[in-house]
């Protein structure tokens, strides 16, 4: 089997896909990456390669998300490319046709507007945390449900509450108070999917043409309590795709076979960096009144990248290392 990995690092969960020459997914990983970028990555490589038959060759590799530069550095990826890109292409691959897309990951949201398979627009939130994967993960944790039960227990609403839910501290508190006057725990837990819903079309939604077909993506998809509360709030059916909460990486093996077919040979070091031992150390440089803080990344031993500086002095000396 030959084919091409995706891997999309996020700051709350890391996603790897191995998508065969067909374009088609044969394996997908999804982890949390517990602050831990580097050895999440080879963990979930070293698992991987344990569920591809013998003999696999990788053709390629991309990586997106926020880690995705260092990802990038690590597995010695073909393209890095943002997380808007990423999932446009792989929704235009499952979706064909798709117009809006939805997509609330970890720690931000963003929404994607395409025309004729063309980004048109898009805009991202990256302010505050209501409404994202680890805001739902906390109220879960404090309500003690599994946080796949959420949207589960939601759907069995007959009158969900009003709840505030531009900040993330109203929100809990209103809920709470909710709580005191003896609502029930499927209207709160709509009310507060509909109290999202309202925050996400309010502010990163704002002044967009939402036409379907729409897509809603990202691990907070899996949240049936959202889906129902973004079909009622919009008036069109929402879409979730297969492999909704991988979708990121499905992009990003997408591009990377599109790179790898300009250039026709791959950079990826193989499956046996999940064994290298990498290193991280930061300084602050004083060459000038800017005190940068440079990051570099050491493979056993060998520095093989630095990023931070304004100038370009240490980034360029850590891709001369690389070269050498």
């Amino acid at each position: 089997m030959k084919g091409y990995l995706g891997l999309d690092v996020g700051s709350v969960t890391t996603k790897i896909v191995f998508m065969d020459e067909g374009g088609i997914i044969r394996e997908a990983i999804y982890m949390r990456t517990q602050g831990r970028p580097i050895a999440t990555v080879q963990k979930g490589l070293k698992e991987l390669c344990s569920r591809l038959p013998a003999g696999v060759k990788v053709k390629g590799v991309g990586t997106t998300g926020s880690g995705r530069y260092l990802a990038g550095v690590i597995v010695g990826a073909d393209t890095v490319k943002n997380e808007i890109t990423a999932h446009a292409v792989a929704s235009s691959l499952l979706v064909p046709g798709v117009q809006t897309i939805l997509e609330i990951g970890g720690q931000d949201s963003k929404i994607i507007i395409l025309r004729n398979g063309v980004v048109s627009d898009f805009a991202m939130n990256t302010v505050c945390a209501a409404g994202t994967g680890s805001f739902l993960d906390q109220q879960a944790a404090r309500l003690n449900i599994p946080v796949e039960k959420f949207g589960e227990i939601a759907l069995q609403s007959t009158s969900p509450v009003r709840i505030a839910g531009r900040c993330a501290v109203f929100a809990e508190s209103d809920m709470i108070h909710k709580q005191q006057m003896g609502c029930s725990l499927p209207d709160i837990l709509a009310g507060l999917c509909e109290a999202l819903v309202r925050n996400y079309l309010s502010n990163v939604g704002k002044g967009k043409e939402i036409l379907p077909p729409v897509v809603f993506q990202g691990g907070v998809a899996a949240n049936l309590g959202m889906v129902r509360a973004f079909e009622k709030e919009l008036g069109v059916p929402v879409q979730v795709p297969p492999y909704f909460d991988v979708m990121g990486a499905v992009g990003a093996a997408l591009l990377a076979r599109e790179a790898v077919a300009r250039k026709g040979i791959s950079r990826f070091k193989g499956f046996g960096l999940a064994d290298l031992e990498f290193k991280t150390r930061s300084f602050e440089c004083s060459g000038c009144t800017n005190q940068c803080e440079v990051v570099e990344i050491d493979e056993n031993g060998a520095i093989i990248a630095r990023w931070g500086d304004r100038c370009g002095r240490w980034s360029s000396a850590g891709r001369e290392a690389k070269i050498s």
